[in-house]
């Protein structure tokens, strides 16, 4: 019987192993497209994203607005953080062992290098909800599903802000026909990309 029950219990976690290994897979077919990219085309990319971004009326009309600093050759909105640091309250993400911790961006001067290499605001702990949130992730779909990098850090932070605004942000060959999807796997309110934006 215990052998049994066993088996049952393999075959009802088989749908959950075999999304994760879908979302491995993908992931890694990110990472190739990613790496072969030219530098000037992920710039140009970038800039496009932006001009995007600056022309939602949730960003134009947002006072607290959390972005990130990029790696891994993400979109790099680091231009948004000087333009709009002194007309509204930007944040930035601050890793911790299994959660993130937002702080303001005041400047370059500010930053040093936190977790993963990360540079990180010397600033205090901000305690408010931001009005919108701009998330990286490695791959999204146009049903707005995102994947990230697999540690969990945004899905686990998102569920806990509630009904804040969520735009995820990409170059267009990260937009794939089916992202993996997880229950845990919170979905966005609109995606950008260079070329198109996606909403509900």
């Amino acid at each position: 019987m215990l052998f049994e029950s066993q088996i049952r219990d393999f075959k009802l976690l088989l749908p959950w192993k075999r999304t994760e290994k879908r979302k491995k897979d993908l992931r890694e077919l990110m990472r190739q497209k990613l790496r072969v990219q030219k530098a000037e085309d992920l710039q140009a990319w970038s800039e496009a994203v932006i001009n995007r971004i600056e022309q939602l009326h949730s960003f134009r009309h947002a006072h607290v607005v959390m972005l990130y600093y990029p790696v891994h050759h993400e979109i790099d909105l680091r231009p948004l953080l000087d333009k709009y640091k002194d007309e509204k309250v930007i944040l930035l993400p601050v890793t911790h062992r299994d959660h993130i911790e937002l702080r303001q961006y005041i400047g370059k001067e500010n930053l040093t290098k936190g977790h993963y290499g990360i540079p990180t605001p010397q600033t205090a702990t901000y305690r408010g909800v931001p009005d919108l949130v701009i998330v990286p992730g490695l791959a999204f779909d146009k049903d707005l599903v995102r994947m990230g990098r697999g540690k969990g850090y945004y899905d686990r932070f998102l569920r806990k802000l509630g009904k804040v605004t969520k735009v995820g942000v990409c170059y267009d060959f990260q937009i794939s026909d089916d992202v993996p999807w997880s229950l845990h796997d919170v979905r966005m309110d609109k995606v950008i990309t260079p070329s198109a934006t996606y909403e509900r």
